[in-house]
């Protein structure tokens, strides 16, 4: 069976590509001009991981994956079996196939390659003490968590659906990930791609399509904390964190943007194998974290299409 190795990037429409660039930045992602579009990309990591292009209101664009090289005429093959028509691609972001999906989602697979996450310093996680495990002796660990925070790679996002159920298993057949696990009685649902990340995509409920959030990997929790405690000096308040998520168990700190969805800074998720067993939870979301998320944390900001 077919299947995709990984989540590539996101694209959106914004109101401003000014304001799009402004934000990625403050959070700590490199944002360059290419054409008529704004390409965000973590520092020291050759792959577009944001899209942003330029429209009336903010609106979810599209959502692309990797697939193996030279692997695009199965695809091709794969999706018109299963009645799919293949769009051409949008001038901002081209090559590769495009469909939509069930509810109108524009989907990209490509036959590109995942960059690496950048290398961990040497000032990173990696040199916590826990427990009786000592890795830093002799250095003052006070003095090297200052640094800038820089994500590492986007790790996952998340997107409403009207028909949860039905996203999961039209993304499940068609781009052949699997379930990770769900959070029952109206919770979210979560795929993998394989070994690696416990999820890299999901959905949400909600009215009708829309970002719900993006998540980015950091090294450790200074980064989750420093980088939501700068967000904050610049005037992005809004937010929820700092916690530990119960499916993935990844630690989070959760921050508004500027058009009413969430970006993510994001450490410490677990990682599974082709033996992981998926499961129906009814749990919260967080097993710790500051009370519970705002009001609106599940709310669909985004007009609903014309």
């Amino acid at each position: 069976m077919l299947r995709v190795k990984g989540l590539l990037h996101y694209g959106l429409q914004v109101p401003s590509l000014d304001t799009g660039a402004s934000f990625y930045s403050a959070f700590g992602l490199e944002a360059a001009e290419r054409g008529n579009a704004v390409v965000i990309r973590c520092d020291g990591r050759e792959q577009d991981q944001t899209v942003l292009m330029e429209g009336p209101v903010k609106r979810f664009h599209h959502v692309a994956f990797a697939v193996e090289p030279d692997s695009l005429p199965d695809w091709q093959r794969h999706l018109e079996g299963l009645g799919l028509k293949l769009l051409d691609a949008p001038g901002e972001v081209p090559g590769g196939l495009w469909f939509r999906d069930h509810e109108g989602n524009l989907v990209n697979l490509r036959d590109e390659g995942i960059a690496p996450g950048r290398a961990y310093g040497t000032t990173d996680a990696q040199d916590a003490n826990v427990g009786d495990r000592i890795r830093r002796i002799d250095q003052a660990r006070w003095l090297t968590a200052t640094e800038q925070t820089r994500p590492q790679r986007l790790g996952h996002m998340l997107i409403f659906s009207s028909d949860v159920a039905a996203s999961e298993a039209f993304y499940i057949r068609t781009l052949g990930l699997r379930l990770s696990d769900r959070i029952i009685n109206g919770g979210p649902v979560f795929l993998n791609s394989g070994p690696g990340d416990h999820h890299v995509f999901g959905f949400v409920p909600g009215t009708h399509p829309g970002l719900h959030h993006s998540s980015w990997m950091v090294s450790d929790i200074d980064q989750i904390a420093r980088g939501a405690r700068n967000m904050a000096d610049v005037g992005y308040t809004k937010g929820w964190g700092l916690g530990r998520h119960t499916l993935g168990s990844n630690l989070f700190h959760y921050i508004q943007d500027p058009w009413g969805s969430w970006i993510e800074y994001s450490g410490d998720m677990d990682c599974i194998t082709e033996n992981w067993q998926p499961n129906d939870w009814d749990c919260p979301p967080a097993i710790w974290g500051p009370g519970e998320p705002p009001a609106d944390f599940i709310t669909n900001q985004e007009a609903k299409p014309a």
